[in-house]
C-alpha cells in the first residue's frame, strides 16, 4: 500500500466520523508494531494539509519486558518530527512475577491504559488515536457474540468520561493486510512484542475464525464490515457520508 492509500482511507474515517477538530492536540498510542506505526505516518503526513490544523504526540508504554528496545522508534519519530515520549513501568514484572497472572492480557490492558493516559494528560493532549483497523473491529464483533452474547465492537469514537479524553480510531478503513504492505513498502522500523502471551489469545482464535470463513465464502469479511458500520450500534456516532 503507497502512502497516498493510506492518507484517504485515513481521511475518510476522520472525515466522516468527524475524528479531528480544530487545535486537537493527539496521542498516538506506539506499540512498536506495524499498525500504530502505520496511524503515526498517516496522521503525520494528514496534518499537513487538513483543514483543522491538529498536533500530534507519539507515546510508548513500557512493559518492562527485557529486551525490549524502543531506540529504532525513537530514531524513527525524530525522522519524521514527531515528539516520542516512553513511559517506563514495571507491569510486565507485576503481572507475571507477582501476582503471577493465569489469563494476564485484561489487567495489562488496563495497567497499560493507565500508564498511557496519565502521560496523555500531563503532555496536554485532548484525544488519544488507536491503531485499530478493519480487521480488528470484524475480530471484536465476533469476539462479543463468541464470549459475551451481545453485538459490539470497537466505535471510531469514543468519549472517556473519567479522563475526559477522546478515542478515535483513524485506521478503520484500513485491512491489516495492507499495513503489512505499508510497512515492506517504505521499511517502517518495529519491535518485536516479547510478551509471553503474544499469539495465544482470544482475539488470536478470533482472527483464525475470520480467515477461516474468508476462505470458505469469499467476500465474507467486507460483508461483516458493512453490516458493522449499517447497523446503528451502540455507542457509535452518526456517520457522514457525501
Amino acid at each position: 500500500m503507497k502512502l497516498q492509500q493510506l492518507l484517504s482511507l485515513t481521511r475518510k474515517a476522520v472525515d466522516e466520523y468527524k475524528l479531528i477538530d480544530e487545535n486537537d492536540r493527539i496521542a498516538v498510542g506506539i506499540s512498536g508494531g506495524k499498525d500504530s506505526l502505520a496511524l503515526l505516518c498517516a496522521l503525520n503526513e494528514l496534518k499537513r494539509f487538513y483543514p483543522n490544523k491538529f498536533e500530534i504526540e507519539a507515546i510508548t508504554v513500557h512493559l518492562g519486558i527485557e529486551g525490549m528496545d524502543f531506540t529504532p522508534i525513537k530514531e524513527f519519530c525524530a525522522k519524521i518530527g514527531v515528539n516520542y515520549t516512553i513511559v517506563n513501568t514495571e507491569i510486565y514484572d507485576i503481572i507475571f512475577n507477582a501476582r503471577k497472572e493465569n489469563n494476564p492480557c485484561s489487567l495489562c490492558a488496563k495497567m497499560r491504559k493507565g500508564a498511557f493516559n496519565e502521560k496523555v494528560l500531563e503532555l496536554g493532549c485532548n484525544k488519544v488515536a488507536y491503531a485499530h483497523h478493519k480487521d480488528d473491529i470484524i475480530e471484536t464483533l465476533l469476539m462479543s457474540l463468541i464470549y459475551e452474547g451481545r453485538i459490539h465492537t470497537f466505535s471510531p469514537k469514543t468519549y472517556l468520561d473519567r479522563t475526559g479524553l477522546t478515542l478515535i480510531r483513524p485506521l478503520m478503513y484500513v485491512y491489516e493486510a495492507d499495513i503489512i504492505g505499508f510497512k515492506n513498502k517504505y521499511n517502517i522500523p518495529t519491535i518485536k512484542n516479547l510478551c509471553p502471551a503474544d499469539g495465544f489469545t482470544k482475539r488470536e482464535y478470533a482472527k483464525n475464525l475470520v480467515k477461516q470463513l474468508t476462505d470458505e465464502n469469499p467476500g465474507c469479511k467486507e460483508r461483516i464490515f458493512s453490516a458493522i458500520i449499517n447497523g446503528n450500534l451502540e455507542s457509535w456516532p452518526e456517520r457522514h457520508v457525501k
